[in-house]
């Protein structure tokens, strides 16, 4: 088999990446409102999908909806307010942007580190590392 027709065979053999879809989902929230407060019911499940801390998502999220909450013992997320699904949405694809994914190549694999006092994001499949505000 020559080079040409072993090229065509290898393309025609291999998945588009565009339908295959994104190997990195972030769940999206499933909250309820319960009385004056928002609960997050699945708010474990994503802390875990981002590899990063509940504490600071949590304190973005405080800053971003402009409220207090706290991490209940069942592991739900509880604001004050009244936030509705899409909201929570836009500020956690906010937050994924900004402490998730790489900055130079988008990759998700990513981790927050501290260096010189100052917390960084590191991605361990390109080696960058970006700065990142304070939640």
């Amino acid at each position: 088999m020559d080079y040409d027709k072993q090229l065509d065979r290898a393309l025609a053999e291999t998945p588009d990446v565009a339908e295959a879809g994104s190997r990195f989902d972030v769940p999206i929230p499933d909250v309820r409102v319960e009385g004056n407060r928002t609960v997050w019911e699945n708010f474990e499940t994503t802390y875990d999908r981002l590899a990063r801390k509940p504490n600071h998502i949590v304190r973005y999220l405080q800053s971003e909806l402009g409220t207090s909450a706290q991490i209940d013992d069942k592991g739900r997320a509880r604001f004050t307010g009244d936030f509705r699904q899409e909201r929570m949405t836009d500020a956690v694809e906010s937050y994924t942007e900004t402490y998730v994914f790489c900055h130079e190549c988008e990759s998700p694999d990513t981790r927050l580190v501290d260096r010189q006092g100052a917390t960084v994001l590191k991605c361990d499949a390109c080696g960058a590392i970006s700065p990142v505000p304070e939640p």
